[in-house]
């Protein structure tokens, strides 16, 4: 598990527990499996200033600038090469060529070189929508932006009143029906509200996992979800990834929004931590952010093999349930959040320093999800 990388909300948490809980250093590494060396590193980072960190933080960026500058410079030079006089050409064979070079360079580059519009490149990709579509699509980007207004916490008649505000003359079962189809909902509690939500994800994967929860190696298939906790700040967002081999989770983000990188982020976190080699199934249920396009192409360009639980059966994700289930009645349940950051550092403190290197999991022979691992390894070994 060598060079590793970390989230900052990651190593911002892990410094806490030394600056400000009077945590050893060596006990917080052995707890979180990093370095001592690491763990040092960082909190000599964030120890300094915030002014002498953002100068620092300054020389990196511009670093990132110059790199990005010379690749834009390289691929402008080489584009016109394998365009082949294409920019004398009609627009129509111009698209052709970008999305015939869009597996080697990024569309805005070549929009840009071709000179052509990108927005014009998706029309020509896309099929031709109806009056009605179109309403429907700005419609839809004012309601995601009432909805996050809220918190997350409105449902179709607030957003209705919203849009009225706005002078949109919509009705409120157009407003439901384009909710519905999205995935957005009101927050009223823990608890699901029992009914249908319907609604048809863009993209819909196979049950690949069919309840086959025990898995015979690491790295092999792991499971995802969201759940929300509840502060007198408002709502803080948790998503998670576990390896369904030891039940570790390998994975996590909090946010104060249901953004669309929060799954994402918590699964970069895992793809950081574990680096798999071979392909990996990752188990979700159908919600919008396991099947946007950005999950789908982050999920394609990391090797990883998506499996969708059936509409409104959370059985199909039993382990991530659980898991939601055990960190509500060990922890949250028993604890009042004044603030989103109070329930972020309890929540980094129950995975990373109790239930990953601690707490006994009966699924892993009464072993910790770290320990259940570590004897994997060793066996193999000793082989």
């Amino acid at each position: 598990m060598s060079n590793q990388r970390y989230p900052e909300e990651f190593k911002i948490e892990a410094v806490k527990h030394i600056t400000e809980r009077g945590l050893r250093v060596a006990d917080v590494a052995e707890r979180l499996g990093v370095s001592a060396h690491s763990l040092y590193a960082w909190v000599k980072r964030y120890s300094k200033p915030q002014a002498q960190r953002q100068q620092v933080d300054d020389q990196q960026a511009e670093l990132r600038r110059l790199r990005a500058e010379l690749k834009r410079v390289t691929e402008e030079r080489d584009i016109p090469k394998k365009g082949r006089r294409v920019l004398c050409q009609g627009v129509r064979l111009k698209y052709a060529v970008i999305r015939k070079l869009s597996v080697e360079y990024p569309v805005r580059r070549l929009c840009q070189t071709l000179k052509v519009h990108p927005s014009g490149y998706y029309a020509w990709l896309a099929e031709p929508k109806s009056a009605r579509a179109k309403e429907d699509q700005r419609l839809l980007g004012l309601i995601k932006h009432a909805w996050l207004e809220s918190g997350g916490v409105y449902g179709y008649r607030k957003i209705h009143d919203d849009l009225r505000e706005l002078g949109e003359s919509c009705g409120r079962h157009r407003v439901a029906r384009l909710m519905r189809r999205e995935g957005l909902r009101s927050q009223t509690g823990y608890r699901r509200r029992p009914g249908y939500y319907g609604g048809k994800p863009t993209v819909a994967s196979p049950n690949r996992l069919e309840r086959q929860f025990n898995v015979s190696e690491p790295n092999k298939v792991w499971v995802t979800d969201i759940t929300y906790i509840r502060t007198y700040e408002g709502w803080l967002y948790l998503a998670v990834v576990l390896d369904l081999f030891s039940r570790q989770v390998i994975g996590w983000s909090m946010k104060p929004r249901m953004c669309s990188d929060l799954a994402i982020d918590a699964l970069l976190m895992a793809v950081w931590r574990r680096k798999p080699k071979q392909e990996v199934m990752i188990h979700s249920d159908q919600g919008s952010q396991f099947s946007s396009s950005d999950w789908q192409s982050f999920l394609k360009a990391n090797n990883l093999i998506s499996s969708m639980s059936r509409r409104g059966n959370c059985h199909d994700n039993a382990v991530a349930e659980s898991f939601f289930q055990l960190l509500k009645r060990e922890r949250i349940r028993r604890k009042t959040y004044g603030t989103r950051e109070e329930a972020r550092s309890d929540v980094f403190d129950y995975i990373e320093m109790f239930y990953n290197p601690k707490r006994r999991h009966s699924s892993a022979m009464q072993l910790s999800p770290v320990e259940f691992e570590k004897r994997y390894f060793q066996s193999l070994e000793s082989v």
